[in-house]
């Protein structure tokens, strides 16, 4: 399969779910639990980000043990950190910031890429530029009024909020416009991870699930 064919065909499992999976944590002792938590719970599009330990090995073992997850990598900041996540397993590459090289990079390894933007030039931008995807960071900042403006005058732009996102309003924001959602600490209950109670994480992913399933529906 070419680059191309490769990254369309990610592209299209992860746009089907509607939902990304943002997984930050402090330290490496959780990681897996967490991704098989919310792997349960029928979030398949998970992102384990580069500020969290031991990134690159966790994405390696997700990738190598969970076929049905489409593992990427998130907070990457340059050229190198793809090359580096993308040799240890990523299938995609999400960033909070949009440039060009972090695009270019992906699309060499047939990785999706969705760079982060926020004012409507950027979007626009970023997404001239070959973004698959564009993560509209922090969207909380903005509300979902924000992207049916943006959108009203821009209908073709695919974008993420990421920040401001729960499971109980995610469908909302599929309904103002976005393609998917990218969910973080309101998926991950950070009391609950520390009690190890890894079925409430398992249960806000199905609430989240369902809420953008709903809204798709409707569409």
């Amino acid at each position: 399969m070419s680059a191309v064919h490769r990254r369309e065909a990610i592209l299209k499992r992860i746009l089907a779910s509607g939902v990304v999976a943002v997984v930050r944590l402090p330290d490496a002792a959780h990681v897996l639990r967490v991704v098989d938590a919310i792997r349960e719970g029928g979030v398949t599009a998970i992102e384990i980000t580069m500020t969290t330990p031991g990134a690159l090995q966790a994405i390696a073992e997700v990738a190598g043990s969970m076929s049905d997850v489409e593992i990427g990598v998130g907070s990457v900041l340059d050229a190198a950190g793809v090359h580096r996540a993308v040799d240890a397993g990523a299938r995609y590459v999400v960033s909070p910031v949009y440039k060009k090289e972090l695009i270019d990079a992906a699309h060499e390894r047939g990785a999706p890429v969705m760079p982060g933007a926020f004012s409507p030039t950027e979007i626009l931008e970023a997404t001239e530029a070959g973004a698959d995807v564009v993560k509209v960071f922090p969207s909380g900042v903005v509300g979902m009024s924000y992207f049916k403006a943006v959108l009203a005058p821009m209908p073709h732009l695919k974008l993420m909020p990421t920040g401001g996102v729960s499971p109980e309003n995610a469908g909302d924001w599929i309904r103002a416009g976005a393609v998917a959602v990218g969910v973080g600490s309101s998926l991950l209950d950070k009391q609950a991870i520390a009690e190890g109670n890894f079925g409430k994480l398992t249960e806000n992913a199905r609430v989240l699930c369902r809420s953008v399933a709903e809204a798709k529906k409707e569409g």
